[in-house]
């Protein structure tokens, strides 16, 4: 399923429903294996959700294993198609967006949508 966030700050952000239940658990939503059809973060829930997400993308990173040097990498590089993201980087637009409505005191809105 497709999720979309909405602000009247900034565009929309899409996301699948599995790539966006990580980011609502650590912004401090209770979802469960699937993202709730509606919900939202007033503009006074912001600052715990962005300071939530960052919190875990510290901690993932602090468990990513160390990447080898170029010089000491002999295997084939990897095909961008074939890399993983992470969650710092799946992250970034629905942060932007967070930190923006914040900035303008707008709040942060999320609905399921079954396509583009």
């Amino acid at each position: 399923m497709l999720i979309k966030f909405r602000s009247k700050t900034v565009a929309e952000v899409l996301m699948l429903s599995a790539n966006a239940a990580p980011l609502l658990r650590a912004a401090g939503k209770t979802v469960a294996d699937d993202v709730p059809e509606r919900g939202v973060f007033t503009v006074e829930q912001l600052p715990a959700a962005i300071a939530g997400i960052e919190a875990a993308i510290k901690a993932e990173e602090a468990h990513r294993p160390a990447q080898p040097s170029e010089e000491e990498d002999d295997a084939a590089p990897v095909p961008p198609m074939a890399q993983h993201v992470e969650l710092h980087q799946r992250a970034f637009p629905l942060l932007d967006m967070m930190r923006r409505s914040l900035q303008d005191g707008e709040d942060v809105t999320w609905e399921s949508t079954k396509g583009w």
